[in-house]
């Protein structure tokens, strides 16, 4: 059977909000630059792609098809879709929807092609959570809680991006009466998630809920160093918890022998 091929174009025009999400940054390994396409690979695939955003809008996209359009439009005959990647945040409050609806449609009608789209990060976007527990509390110059889960193990976007993940009831720093450096349960000493502040003062055993971590830390996760694994969990809309899959040892030993 034929097994349709696709290359991945750099359009060069970016506006991602960090270089390491950036693969139309300087240097990129990702994608061939006008500069190196070669155009006898042409009789051999059935569309271009390009991946150029991060969790952005549609004028983003919108100036990123200005510049492939410049760029590459020439070589779009005969081929039978564009893919326009990922980084589209459709579900997110105030994207321009009907933009995006438009812009396809025209680009569609303009070169007779299909278009694709990859919007992982919008399918689970906001889609869960994960909960933490405290593990102890102390004072070392300012108040620190020690979670049973890890920035570097089960949220590494924290760190490499890095953002400040959203915790359920919290505030930035001093904003609240209580502020914490919430820190993972790991050897790592960098393995801290950020000072947040809190209406009540924190304590063993109490629920720390970071928001929106399903979609990347479920890909993303270790075990560095034996750390387990968070258990994946549906919460029913009658307060019913189905725990889906847990994990123990075995899933660190596995990796290692």
């Amino acid at each position: 059977p034929h097994a349709g091929l696709s290359l991945r174009i750099n359009p060069e025009v970016s506006s991602s909000p960090k270089d390491i999400y950036n693969p139309c940054g300087i240097y990129s390994r990702l994608g061939t630059t006008l500069a190196n396409f070669d155009e006898a690979v042409l009789e051999h695939i059935d569309g271009l792609n390009f991946h150029a955003l991060c969790e952005q809008n549609v004028d983003a996209l919108e100036e990123v098809l200005v510049a492939f359009e410049e760029k590459f439009s020439k070589h779009f005959k005969g081929l039978k879709y564009i893919n326009f990647g990922g980084g589209h945040h459709i579900t997110k409050k105030g994207y321009d929807v009907e933009k995006l609806i438009r812009l396809i449609k025209e680009f569609r009608a303009k070169y007779g092609v299909e278009v694709y789209l990859e919007p992982g990060e919008a399918v689970g976007w906001k889609t869960g959570v994960l909960v933490a527990e405290v593990l102890d509390v102390f004072h070392n110059g300012m108040d620190v809680a020690i979670l049973d889960t890890s920035a570097e193990a089960h949220m590494p976007d924290t760190l490499a991006m890095p953002y400040r993940a959203e915790v359920r009831g919290s505030g930035e720093a001093l904003e609240k009466k209580y502020t914490y450096r919430l820190g993972g349960n790991t050897c790592l000493a960098g393995d801290i998630m950020g000072d947040y502040s809190f209406d009540e003062p924190l304590k063993i055993g109490d629920r720390v809920i970071f928001e929106d971590q399903i979609h990347y830390t479920f890909v993303k996760n270790t075990t560095f160093n034996g750390i387990k694994l968070p258990s994946l969990a549906i919460l029913r809309k009658d307060g019913t918890l189905d725990v889906v899959k847990e994990f123990g040892y075995e899933e660190y030993k596995s990796k290692l022998s």
